[in-house]
């Protein structure tokens, strides 16, 4: 029996945020490189938090630290492709976040691949961990 998680399709996901693949991110494969997939992660909700006004990456008092991830693939995806992660919350707890995350070619039904990361809050200055603000808490909420 396989712990492989069954393939994802876009009504698993709350938001969805456009990823541009870069010449960059091939490998002599010829497909995008299972690390850049992290990146895309990443990228997604870093920046759907930047814009909501929830993270100044220079100076947030609480930031959310990357604590666990994974992934899974199911096709190759390439550059010049244009691309879509779809972000959704699995769980919230009192300091921590789960994001399940999709990334689909453009307009595609099925994930190309998919997976989560763990945001710990944490204080920037003492590196130890807080609760989820207020504010980020009610956004996050609205991806469950």
């Amino acid at each position: 029996m396989s712990d492989r998680p069954a393939r994802t399709d876009r009504s698993a996901f709350r938001l969805f945020r456009p990823i541009a693949t870069r010449w960059m991110d091939n490998d002599a494969y010829g497909h995008v490189n299972n690390v850049h997939y992290y990146s895309y992660f990443d990228s997604a909700v870093n920046g759907w938090l930047v814009e909501k006004g929830l993270l100044a990456i220079a100076d947030s008092p609480v930031i959310g630290l990357v604590v666990e991830s994974g992934c899974s693939y199911f096709e190759s995806v390439a550059f010049p492709d244009a691309l879509e992660a779809g972000i959704a919350v699995a769980h919230l707890g009192r300091s921590s976040v789960r994001y399940r995350i999709g990334i689909f070619q453009e307009g595609a039904l099925q994930a190309a691949a998919q997976g989560h990361f763990v945001h710990v809050y944490v204080d920037r200055a003492t590196q130890r961990p807080v609760e989820i603000p207020f504010e980020t808490r009610r956004a996050l909420s609205e991806l469950t």
